[in-house]
């Protein structure tokens, strides 16, 4: 039987903002709480995997020489200063926030090498701090680098991987990811998001330019409507991807601060509607796809919700892998 790898490492934890950040350490136990407390469920079909680090050479697949030396010296600077170190309002590092941040971009990329081998199905990353707001010169928006979009670069590496998909439902943009594939063909991004919001981009009219014409595709959305238009406008959504572009590998954003009372948020998404979402994006594409479909973890600011929604995550991932 494959089964689903489950990618985590401690030293995504070690990432240390200050307990009133909404990004804090608690959401990485709150998850792990969760999918212990469903392990006699969950624990022959996942195989949980701790990852080597990555070479910080593969940070250079999304982010500029001087971003990258930036993000490090300001953790060397936390370091020598036993304190933390803020980069922007939003955006904080630790002492240890570089081995955070290499963890979780191994985390991406071996999880990507490990489906397109075969070894799983399909794989989640529980990492932390998130990447979708890292744009390639910039950290913003919690995020240092961008995890999905190196995630991405890596698995067109591959031999047979072509074109590559990129679905981000968290409430919240993903700017970065967008700023990274504005101009490339070969990867489709697709965003759903809450918008007036931060970061104020992913308006309908950004879609792309030079050869990546037409191959972004935003779907801002007013909070608080009824979970279901959420899930059938996403869905829709990814249709109209696919009219234009067949993925060959499917990488999804997963944030869940698009559920009903995240604090950062005014989606209204239960966990039922995760499942629905998961499913749909796993259907939609298996045509081209194969159902190869890595997942990482992006936004969620209210812990005890987010390990349920991580916990019906993992388990629709599952249910595909076993249908399909």
């Amino acid at each position: 039987m494959t089964r689903i790898g489950l990618y985590q490492h401690a030293d995504c934890g070690r990432h240390d903002t200050g307990w009133r950040h909404p990004e804090h350490q608690g959401r990485l136990r709150a998850v792990m709480q969760a999918l212990e407390g469903a392990l006699p469920e969950l624990h022959e079909h996942i195989e949980p995997v701790v990852p080597e680090h990555a070479d910080p050479a593969l940070l250079e697949l999304t982010h500029t020489p001087e971003h990258i030396r930036t993000v490090r010296e300001a953790c060397e600077e936390a370091a020598a200063s036993h304190g933390i170190l803020s980069l922007d309002p939003d955006t904080v590092v630790s002492p240890a926030s570089w081995d955070a941040a290499m963890a979780a971009a191994g985390c991406a990329t071996q999880a990507v090498d490990a489906v397109l081998s075969g070894r799983h199905a399909s794989a989640f990353c529980a990492v932390r701090p998130p990447g979708h707001h890292a744009t390639p010169n910039r950290a913003m928006g919690f995020c240092l680098f961008n995890n999905v979009a190196i995630a991405a670069r890596h698995a067109l590496s591959h031999d047979g991987i072509d074109r590559v998909l990129i679905v981000d439902w968290d409430v919240h943009h993903g700017n970065g990811t967008q700023d990274i594939f504005w101009e490339d063909p070969d990867v489709f991004f697709l965003s759903m998001h809450q918008s007036p919001l931060y970061p104020g981009t992913g308006a309908a009219s950004e879609t792309g330019a030079g050869e990546g014409e037409g191959t972004t595709l935003n779907l801002p959305m007013a909070p608080g409507q009824p979970p279901e238009v959420y899930v059938e406008t996403f869905l829709e959504g990814v249709d109209r991807a696919l009219v234009m572009f067949a993925p060959d590998f499917v990488l999804i954003s997963a944030g869940f601060d698009a559920a009903a009372e995240d604090p950062l948020g005014g989606f209204t998404l239960r966990e039922e509607d995760f499942r629905a979402l998961t499913l749909g994006v796993i259907e939609r594409t298996r045509g081209t796809a194969g159902g190869r479909v890595v997942s990482l973890l992006e936004g969620g600011y209210k812990p005890e919700e987010l390990g349920r929604s991580v916990v019906t995550h993992l388990k629709a991932l599952i249910e595909a892998a076993e249908s399909g």
